[in-house]
């Protein structure tokens, strides 16, 4: 709809009753009265109700208008005040309207952010409550049998003493993690940024996990060693359980007497490191989806196979604050590629 200024509202108006006095004064000097008489008050007349009518819009409309526009004005959108403009008071009335509109899309994308937002937090709660569930459970199950007799069967004292331990570590990790995932997200951990070898780190990876490797068959090896070592910038720290999680990722979801290579590709500036297996791979749909807290292709298997659900969510993360990327491609029943980034140490 098409607005008008206070001033040509005004104007008009007044022209339109002008043109009407102007009429009547015609008529009336048509019956004998002097042109300049008629004149004067038609003049007179179309100053008073100019500003007679633009003093009541002021008073009666833009004055009320402009406490509600300055109040939007203000609002808060996101920790943020919308841009402060100097406004003509004339030209309020064209400017409220394109303000106002603004306003509303700005509280609409807000709205939907904490729609979002909330949707996170209730899914986020849901599953740290789901991981945690099974362990306490567990516990609880073996506590009560140990206190209704188990506890003097030493066929089942130990196992039972065993598997509680067992359930209280994963407890531990899922906390752990969690606790990691908050401090990074926060800018509360901070990198510690050393010069390192990454070829030997991810030796020392391959001969950590060789003993998991070995009870699945599973060949972890450099295809394409450097002939001298590579050093790059990053927290070593990090890193390590970085190339672990992967690592450990490749020989959990490979295929008993598959392999996961390990690779180099030189960028100049920048390394990529690789880690592919050929084992069941990650349906398209899921892809995206990985990164997630919590989140599992197959829940089942997972759960089987360990592990809290929140290794690839900490990888990511510790790739983003390393502010290098990570990437994922996948091919069902082909196997799975992992690719990082890291700066070379000059």
């Amino acid at each position: 709809m098409k607005t008008y200024s206070s001033k040509f509202l005004s104007a008009i108006v007044s022209s339109a009753l002008t043109i009407l006095a102007l009429i009547i004064a015609l008529l009336v000097y048509h019956y004998g009265q002097q042109l300049l008489v008629v004149i004067i008050p038609v003049i007179l007349f179309f100053v008073a109700t100019y500003f007679s009518i633009l003093f009541i819009i002021r008073k009666y409309v833009i004055d009320r208008i402009k406490p509600i526009y300055n109040t939007i004005r203000d609002l808060p959108l996101s920790g943020k005040k919308m841009d402060e403009k100097v406004l003509d008071p004339n030209s309020l009335l064209l400017n409220v309207k394109t303000e106002v509109e603004e306003w509303a899309k700005t509280q609409l994308k807000e709205i939907e952010r904490l729609k979002e937002l909330e949707k996170y937090r209730k899914d986020f709660v849901g599953n740290v409550s789901h991981e945690l569930k099974t362990p306490i459970f567990n516990i609880q199950g073996y506590v009560l049998t140990l206190l209704e007799g188990g506890l003097d069967d030493p066929k089942i004292n130990k196992l039972y003493l065993k598997r509680t331990e067992k359930s209280i570590d994963r407890m531990v990790s899922i906390v752990e993690d969690l606790e990691s995932i908050t401090k990074l997200e926060s800018g509360e951990l901070k990198l510690n940024m050393t010069r390192f070898d990454i070829v030997k780190t991810v030796e020392e990876v391959i001969e950590m996990e060789h003993w998991q490797a070995s009870e699945s068959k599973i060949s972890v090896q450099i295809i394409n060693k450097p002939d001298r070592p590579v050093y790059v910038k990053a927290d070593k720290k990090r890193m390590l359980e970085v190339i672990t999680n992967l690592v450990v990722n490749g020989i959990k979801y490979g295929k008993k007497t598959g392999n996961v290579n390990i690779s180099f590709h030189d960028l100049e500036d920048n390394i990529i490191v690789e880690i592919a297996d050929d084992g069941i791979g990650i349906e398209k749909k899921d892809l995206p989806r990985i990164f997630e807290r919590f989140y599992r292709v197959d829940k089942s298997r997972s759960r089987e196979q360990g592990g809290t659900g929140l290794g690839l969510s900490i990888v990511k993360h510790i790739i983003e604050a390393h502010n290098q990327s990570i990437n994922v491609r996948s091919v069902i029943d082909k196997g799975t590629t992992f690719n990082f980034t890291l700066e070379k140490a000059k």
